[in-house]
């Protein structure tokens, strides 16, 4: 090593070592030729404090450098890990949600290399990571410009480039400051007891945490388990998007019992009185439903409002954790839409929120960095008092906005919408079939309509679409209703699909959200489109705001999705003729298979939705004289159930049927029974019935209210 290399490398551990003490990290951007980016930064790793470092990007890169490699889509297997390095190869695509995250894997002195080509080609420079969403359609990329001012306005970021071997000038911690040392604070001291308290506590007071990324709150969950199970509880339960998310939390636990285990796996801890801490996915804690004292809900904000639910009613005590400002999804989104459930189930439930970090030392310039880099901290301000004649409704460009603006507007979206990432902000801001609207009052965005153009696809590749031949990427609702719905004519046809609405919570109920739908059907007029339509988790609410707007229910899906729990509900509006016979034609051919759908795939759906969708599907159900006397002998005679059952489903669909089975106080049993297919010893487990005659005569009653009036059948 001659005396320029040395003098090199020194400077480099010198600078980490005092990164370290200071408690801050550093992006390190390598502007330049890839092949010189990545030998520059391999021969920059052995100077480092590198050892358990990851490479994100290609194997052989890695084995070259010697760090560990990981494929961005397995980013989640890493989080909760301790890193001093981390090598994201940018040429190889950037994934928002993935480098996001990542970054919080770094410990104090860490580095974040980050290998890209110069900054004044970002607007221009097509990531690979755009094909995954159809991003590489864009000519140019305003997300990526973004970017690229403000890593330039940063004095933080040490910029190096990849051909040119000098030092760069690191511009070093402030000195005079007491080191920084990692290690629980009196926050997360005061976090492990109130858990604690949780778990011992009275029954259905749950306790909800929320905290930033490196806060210590996994490691605290895991020090209370511990706990718990010292002082007397036998099983305490945890739940996560993924065992991967829970690796902090069994290691802090199995520190904390040490000699006092007798079972130690992963994801499962028994001490030797028998007591256990064990972890479970959610879907299979929610079918199994074993006894356990208390249930430990981590990354919440990863899994579905009605899972949480679940467990909220499932189990005696339980706390929940979620990031606040989070890459699978956003807390605050998460907080804010849970926290209906807990003030209706659980009015008694406690929030506790950390802030101090515990990895590296609060003001740290990464994370100031990260959260500016994709508007995690972004939050909608509440407007001042207004009425509705001062709203004003425009087309609006995200991009072309002030940084403020847009930090505003999207934490508008953040806050309405459960699952929210940095993604979602470079899909809205680079999609050339993008189109938005604002609902402003004196320059402050108080709502929000986010759509996408999709569909006019060639016959023959419609038909394709149809048959399951091909899969397109940027037309998620024309290509459902074309494949599942059956109907080719989606495809062809012109549709703006509405990706989300979002109002402010002091602005609602003044009709701001269907003014803004309305500002998007007259757009789809005058540009000579033929639908506007809209995918979302299947809720009551939603359906009937939808409804109100003039849309009309086309599907359903069959599975749930994986973001909300709930079903994918479908709705269209037909903006020309076409359109209007596209939508009349789904409706009524949804309408038509909906009872035979019902028991195999919907047979757990939420009652009150289940007849929301009924009452909002097309009619064409009548009922004729034999089906009129099989009624009457149901309801004021003796017969059986099982024989009337199909005119009980016939009776269901027949026009204003539905909605007057909404609010009757057997509306769920009828759901269940007559719709879903629940035999009666399901009936009886679920507490609507004490058995089979119990609940048949509750039928044959509400079979007489409805038969009261007769003309509507």
């Amino acid at each position: 090593m001659n005396d320029k290399t040395e003098t090199i490398a020194s400077g480099w551990r010198a600078f980490q070592q005092i990164l370290a003490a200071r408690g801050h990290r550093r992006l390190v951007l390598v502007e330049g030729d890839r092949q010189a980016a990545i030998a520059r930064v391999a021969g920059l790793l052995p100077e480092l404090s590198a050892a358990q470092g990851l490479w994100v990007g290609r194997e052989q890169d890695a084995i070259m450098a010697g760090l560990g490699h990981i494929r961005v889509k397995d980013y989640r297997r890493v989080l909760g890990q301790e890193l001093p390095v981390l090598v994201w190869d940018g040429w190889e695509g950037t994934s928002p949600d993935a480098f996001a995250a990542l970054s919080g894997t770094l410990r104090a002195g860490g580095l974040l290399f980050w290998l890209m080509p110069p900054l004044a080609q970002w607007s221009d420079f097509d990531d690979p990571d755009y094909r995954r969403t159809g991003l590489d359609r864009a000519s140019g990329h305003p997300f990526a410009a973004r970017l690229a001012t403000v890593l330039a306005e940063d004095p933080d970021v040490i910029r190096l480039a990849a051909d040119n071997g000098t030092v760069p000038v690191l511009n070093r911690p402030e000195p005079g400051r007491a080191d920084f040392q990692p290690g629980q604070t009196a926050e997360q001291q005061t976090l492990v007891a109130d858990v604690v308290r949780a778990g011992q506590g009275r029954r259905r007071r749950p306790l909800v945490i929320t905290a930033d990324r490196g806060r210590g709150k996994s490691s605290a969950l895991g020090m209370a388990a511990a706990r718990l199970l010292e002082t007397g509880r036998k099983r305490v339960l945890v739940t996560a998007p993924s065992a991967d998310n829970v690796a902090t939390l069994f290691a802090h636990a199995r520190q904390a019992l040490g000699d006092a285990l007798a079972l130690d796996t992963p994801t499962h801890l028994t001490t030797r009185s028998g007591h256990e801490l064990c972890f479970l996915p959610p879907q299979e804690l929610l079918s199994q439903r074993p006894e356990a004292e208390v249930v430990l809900v981590d990354e919440a904000a990863g899994l579905p409002a009605q899972w949480l639910k679940a467990v909220l009613l499932g189990w005696p005590r339980v706390v929940f954790a979620s990031t606040v400002h989070g890459y699978e999804g956003t807390g605050r989104g998460f907080a804010l839409r849970f926290r209906q459930i807990l003030e209706q189930e659980t009015p008694n439930w406690r929030a506790v929120s950390v802030r101090e970090p515990i990895r590296w030392a609060q003001g740290d310039p990464l994370e100031r960095l990260v959260f500016q880099l994709y508007l995690l901290s972004a939050d909608a301000p509440e407007p001042q008092p207004f009425v509705a004649g001062d709203v004003r409704i425009e087309r609006w460009q995200p991009a072309a906005t002030s940084e403020q603006t847009l930090a505003e507007a999207f934490g508008l979206l953040v806050n309405a919408h459960y699952r929210t990432t940095p993604a979602d902000l470079r899909q809205w801001l680079d999609d050339p079939a993008a189109m938005t609207w604002r609902a402003s009052v004196e320059g402050r965005t108080i709502g929000l309509l986010w759509a996408s153009t999709e569909g006019g696809l060639a016959p023959d590749l419609a038909e394709e679409v149809v048959a399951g031949k091909r899969r397109l990427r940027g037309h998620m609702l024309a290509q459902s209703l074309a494949n599942h719905g059956g109907a080719p004519a989606a495809a062809t046809l012109k549709t703006l699909r509405v990706v989300r609405v979002a109002v402010a919570e002091s602005a609602r109920r003044l009709g701001v959200g269907q003014r803004l739908v309305a500002a998007a059907r007259e757009a789809c007029v005058q540009d000579g489109m033929d639908a506007l339509g809209t995918s979302f988790g299947g809720e009551p609410g939603l359906l009937a705001f939808w409804h109100r707007c003039g849309l009309r229910v086309v599907r359903m899906g069959l599975s749930q999705e994986a973001s909300t729990g709930e079903f994918p509900l479908q709705m269209l509006m037909g903006t020309s003729e076409p359109g209007q016979q596209l939508q009349q034609q789904l409706s009524s051919r949804f309408a038509r298979h909906w009872q035979h759908l019902v028991p195999r795939h919907w047979c757990q759906l939420d009652h009150e939705l289940l007849l929301a969708i009924c009452d909002a599907l097309p009619s064409s159900a009548w009922l004729d004289d034999d089906d009129r006397r099989d009624l009457t002998n149901f309801a004021y005679g003796f017969r059986g159930f099982e024989l009337t059952l199909p005119v009980l489903q016939e009776l269901s669909a027949c026009k204003g049927m539905a909605h007057r089975i909404q609010s009757h106080p057997e509306a769920k049993l009828w759901c269940r029974a007559v719709l879903q297919g629940w035999s009666w010893v399901q009936l009886q487990e679920a507490g609507l019935c004490r058995g089979q005659r119990d609940a048949e005569a509750q039928l044959r009653l509400l079979a007489r209210e409805l038969l009261q009036n007769e003309t509507e059948l």
